[in-house]
């Protein structure tokens, strides 16, 4: 069996999540947002990043404005819609009973061996 396939599934089951996260704090660059993630310890790049981003964008659940920069062309900054918010907080309801279920049956063995 293959670890690094394995620990690759995991990251993209998350990934959609995290952008969110990030996006959900205020506007959001693309290229700002591949750095927080890098910054968590989270590799994601921009070829992976701007497919998610636009299939978000498609299913109404995010919007961009164009902002001029100072030294270049302009940057598309990415915000959540209604629509992007309610499918955050099931997203971040899943996250929470995953994360604890999955504490749970991890630390299962550490507490009854005690």
């Amino acid at each position: 069996m293959n670890i690094d396939n394995t620990q690759s599934q995991m990251r993209k089951g998350i990934l959609e999540f995290c952008i969110l996260s990030i996006i959900k704090r205020g506007e959001a660059y693309p290229g700002d947002i591949v750095e927080e993630m890098k910054a968590a310890g989270l590799q994601i790049l921009e070829g992976t990043l701007y497919p998610l981003l636009t299939r978000l964008k498609n299913a109404e659940m995010l919007t961009y404005k164009w902002v001029e920069s100072k030294g270049g062309p302009p940057r598309k900054y990415f915000s959540l819609t209604p629509i992007g918010e309610e499918f955050y907080q099931k997203l971040e309801q899943t996250w929470v009973e995953l994360a604890n279920g999955v504490n749970q049956l991890s630390n299962k063995e550490t507490t009854t061996n005690n």
